[in-house]
């Protein structure tokens, strides 16, 4: 079995908090505390969680544009944390970022033609002016655009088009790793569509590996092969798409898979809401840090610390991790999609809405 492309082991990242004038340190918050993953190539792994659990500040560690206060990160095998600044920035052609923001992410001083072509300079990869424009080009033709877009700027696309110019920065290196942080969210649901389906397509292509990093469950079930739950700070289960989103074991996946809307009125589902507010990262809970909001809670949980737990082989791809030991016992987990069973309510909302286009045609 090939090793992985890139494993992640002990990876934590804790912000100094100063205050005074004289900036003396009074705390420290626990952005990311132990993280372990893998990650092979040609493989999507999505990590999700609430805003604030420290999904994308994972993103920015993995590319060392944090330095984090330990653990370790392998790409190809090389300890990328013990690389001088110079060799690691040979090895960012490997390692590529689509960020959340196009608006904010592209020069707006610059041409399209100069931002795909800095890269390029940048690594030695196109010698000739000729050879910078046909991969330009080619980059273009590959997201989708045309090569004429080279000549202009950002603000003269849409959001949409901008995302896919992101993208094409990003290949432009020949990167085997992209990180791609909520690099959906700022659009919209259709022109989503479009830049997942482009991801996918390049992915099968190139054979890309995929950090996808998102809040949006039904976007990251269409993209990712496994999934990781983040939640403070720590990783609380990781497994296959399709074994988490058909049994979810922590409380904490049970109730991000809840909160996920269904587009079929006549779906009953229970809601698994949260009680309370994300707990601080500066003051984190003992025990179990999910206690004060589990409906399961246990006097143990706020003593013990649980451990993210594998029901097989951690190398195994199809292994179900669990941060909590208590999971067998919990009632089974709530269908996502449970119907009332009731055809006759299926053909009568069909018959509706029959009704509705043709009094729409009409007039």
């Amino acid at each position: 079995m090939s090793p992985p492309l890139l494993e992640v082991a002990g990876l934590a990242k804790h912000f100094p908090v100063k205050r005074g004038a004289f900036g003396f340190v009074s705390g420290h918050v626990r952005a990311v505390d132990g993280v372990d993953f893998h990650l092979d190539a040609g493989e999507t792994l999505a990590i999700v969680g609430e805003s604030g659990c420290g999904k994308s500040t994972v993103g920015r560690l993995v590319l060392r544009l944090l330095e984090p206060t330990a653990g370790s990160v392998r790409f190809e095998g090389e300890d990328l944390l013990a690389l001088p600044e110079t060799e690691m920035r040979a090895r960012r052609q490997r390692l590529q970022v689509i960020f959340q923001d196009p608006y904010a992410s592209l020069n707006p001083r610059m041409t399209v033609g100069a931002m795909l072509g800095e890269p390029l300079m940048l690594h030695r990869l196109a010698n000739t002016e000729t050879e910078r424009r046909a991969r330009i080009g080619e980059l273009l033709e590959l997201v989708g655009l045309r090569p004429e877009h080279a000549r202009r700027y950002p603000h003269e696309f849409s959001g949409g088009q901008r995302q896919r110019l992101a993208i094409a920065r990003a290949l432009a290196v020949e990167p085997r790793l992209i990180v791609a942080d909520e690099a959906v969210s700022a659009l919209d649901v259709s022109i989503q569509a479009q830049v997942i389906n482009l991801m996918q397509s390049l992915q099968k292509r190139f054979g890309l590996a995929y950090i996808f990093i998102s809040h949006d469950l039904a976007v990251v079930k269409h993209i990712a092969d496994r999934i990781a739950v983040m939640y403070l700070g720590k990783i609380v289960e990781t497994a296959t798409t399709e074994d988490l989103f058909r049994s979810p074991r922590h409380p904490y996946t049970r109730a991000l898979l809840a909160a996920v809307p269904q587009p079929d009125p006549t779906v009953v589902r229970e809601r698994a809401l949260l009680e309370g507010d994300l707990p601080s990262a500066m003051n984190p809970p003992s025990g179990c840090l999910f206690h004060t909001r589990c409906p399961f809670v246990r006097d143990a949980c706020r003593r013990d610390v649980p451990v993210l737990a594998d029901d097989g082989p951690s190398s195994d791809p199809s292994s179900h991790a669990t941060a909590c030991p208590y999971w067998p016992e919990f009632p089974p987990a709530a269908a996502l999609a449970q119907s009332m069973g009731q055809e006759q309510d299926r053909i009568r909302l069909a018959r509706l809405q029959a009704a509705f286009v043709s009094q729409t045609e009409a007039s």
